[in-house]
């Protein structure tokens, strides 16, 4: 990637807080399914693979509570719940809904029941939560979970306690207007199969993102080549920007921009001095002791990163930069760049964020980098949609430069009828 060269003038401090990237675990979900329906009957999840398996007890499960953990009524709740997951794009079979249907309709109670019910809740609970797609990353998606699987099934448990599970199922949900105008606008696309499908994969990615995205934010959504700086849900401020080409696409992430850097420097990595793509004037080279050449670009009127930079450190080394080349704005399609996102008139962006003391100044000295910390950092969203709510209310229906509807699609067991007719659109 253009962007995954280190910089003199850049914070190596890893990301932090909410945005930090997840501490990895066992894969709740996948051994969650594979359980079958007599082992699960209230058991006590913790969200990862069970430790005390023996010979004596190759589940590895803790004894069953009291039989009769869920009553008649909270398994018509559940039912009722499953049958309306269809409304976010989900499948109710996923959730074993004639299997449920059937129980409730026999008014089955005890540990059959109270097996079935525990799986198809705490299958229900995940997706809502976290979306069906478990390995994320193989869409480039690298956004920390919203919610911790690890808290499911007490939540689950104390909902049963508390007779609230319809409303602490759909308190998993997003709450925000995107995703609300989106499932509306699935709603009335129904005999539009092509059309539900798109809606239903960018209801999925919706089920990916945090719950809460802060105040201010800065917000970048990919296929629309579009920065939008938002504040208390209204936008107040746009910027065209260039992203990642199919070959270097820019990753899904969830940031905080900590300083705005006046005149950067350009480490250049390996990767383009290797393929020999660079270009440009004003770099020194030095040889590393493993015998690769190292090559740094100064500041100045034609740096790759132009004459700002915001920084938000990351492992993947993706931040938001100026570009000599500004022609490339006025493109219809701006996926260009090896990874990073160039934003037209950043200078203006930069000032909004750090309130212009100073910048003006450093710039005037275009030999000479200068970093300025924000006061407060902001978070920034890179995130992938092909299908977004404008301020209005209406959808509007954008491209897919990565061509990643289709494959999330399949994953999630759309109709190939209904992707291959969306595709040809």
């Amino acid at each position: 990637m253009l962007c995954n060269g280190t910089d003199t003038a850049s914070s190596t401090r890893p990301a932090s807080g909410a945005f930090a990237r997840p501490r990895q675990r066992p894969n709740a979900k996948r051994w969650l399914a594979a359980l079958p329906l007599a082992l699960v009957a209230g058991f006590t999840f913790n969200g990862t693979a069970p430790a005390g398996i023996t010979p004596e007890n190759p589940s590895g499960l803790v004894a069953p509570q009291a039989e009769g953990r869920w009553s008649a009524g909270q398994a018509k709740d559940l039912l009722d719940l499953v049958e309306q997951s269809e409304a976010e794009g989900l499948n109710p079979d996923d959730y074993n809904v004639d299997a449920l249907r059937a129980a409730v309709n026999a008014r089955q109670q005890g540990p059959a029941l109270d097996a079935l019910a525990n799986v198809s809740a705490l299958r229900l609970a995940h997706d809502f939560a976290d979306g069906r797609i478990e390995d994320k990353a193989q869409f480039d998606w690298h956004i920390a979970p919203p919610v911790d699987a690890n808290l499911i099934a007490s939540g689950l448990n104390d909902a049963l306690d508390r007779d609230r599970l319809g409303q602490w199922l759909r308190g998993l949900l997003p709450d925000n207007d995107q995703y609300r105008a989106l499932r509306a606008a699935y709603a009335d696309a129904r005999g539009d199969e092509p059309l539900r499908a798109q809606l239903r994969a960018n209801l999925e990615r919706w089920r990916w993102m945090p719950r809460d995205l802060g105040d201010r934010y800065i917000y970048v959504n990919v296929p629309s080549y579009r920065l939008l700086v938002m504040n208390d849900g209204i936008e107040e401020a746009g910027y065209n920007v260039v992203v990642g080409s199919p070959k270097t696409p820019t990753p899904q992430l969830a940031l905080h921009a900590q300083s705005v850097v006046a005149n950067p420097t350009w480490t250049v990595p390996q990767s383009i001095l290797k393929t020999g793509g660079l270009r440009g004037k004003g770099f020194t080279y030095t040889r590393n002791g493993d015998g690769s050449v190292r090559a740094v670009q100064a500041p100045g009127p034609t740096n790759a990163l132009g004459r700002i930079k915001i920084d938000m450190p990351n492992p993947h080394a993706i931040y938001l930069h100026d570009t000599p080349n500004r022609s490339v704005f006025s493109r219809e399609n701006r996926a260009l760049s090896h990874g990073c996102v160039r934003v037209q008139n950043i200078q203006e962006l930069a000032a909004l964020l750090q309130g212009g003391d100073g910048l003006g100044e450093a710039l005037a000295t275009p030999a000479k980098t200068r970093v300025f910390q924000l006061e407060k950092s902001v978070p920034v969203y890179l995130v992938y949609f092909t299908a977004q709510a404008e301020a209005d209310g209406t959808i509007r229906y954008i491209g897919d430069p990565y061509g990643r509807d289709q494959a999330l699609l399949q994953r999630l067991g759309t109709p190939a009828s209904s992707i291959v007719q969306m595709a040809a659109r």
